[in-house]
């Protein structure tokens, strides 16, 4: 789900860009990369310059998270043990059913992706995706949906999800080889 790379462009590039203090021009290039890279290894992440959930949750961009099959990692993890599941790090079909049940039980739309909007109504994010990261995950004004589907997470299948309508991640062209 939410991984930007060398190759992505769109509003959450832009958005990790200014966090990051290089050049905000919304084009994951090797400046980018090399930010991300070298952020990771100071935060002993892993540093291979790939952004996804748990580089922006260390970086304090949560409206970027965007959790769906396929995604992987502590913040995977972390979500599976809000819900009460098996909690592997790895987003499958048993997770995505866990959260389609937990959007529906807190009047959300039950659409399987835990973005910032599901993230906010759980305990164990508490502090850490707030209303004002929900906001901040939605496109901004006159920001047109790219409509392709999401980059699909390193290692899943290409198929990705499609982003939801208002969310800052239909911005995002560009494909994973």
């Amino acid at each position: 789900m939410s991984y930007l790379r060398k190759g992505v462009s769109g509003e959450p590039v832009k958005i990790l860009q200014a966090k990051l203090g290089v050049t905000a021009d919304g084009d994951f290039g090797p400046g980018t990369e090399k930010a991300v890279k070298e952020y990771q290894a100071a935060h002993e992440l892993a540093a291979d310059g790939i952004a996804g959930p748990d580089t922006f949750m260390a970086m304090g961009l949560s409206e970027l998270v965007l959790l769906g099959v396929g995604s992987k990692g502590a913040t995977v993890k972390k979500l599976q043990e809000a819900l009460g599941i098996a909690a592997d790090g790895a987003f499958g079909p048993g997770t995505k059913k866990a959260v389609v049940a937990f959007q529906e039980a807190n009047g959300l739309v039950a659409d399987g992706l835990a973005g910032p909007a599901t993230l906010s109504r759980m305990s164990a994010f508490a502090g850490k995706v707030t209303e004002a990261h929900v906001a901040a995950a939605e496109l901004p004004a006159g920001a047109a949906v790219s409509g392709e589907p999401l980059p699909a997470a390193p290692g899943a299948d290409a198929s990705a999800e499609a982003a939801p309508s208002t969310s800052i991640w239909g911005t995002v062209k560009g494909w994973f080889s």
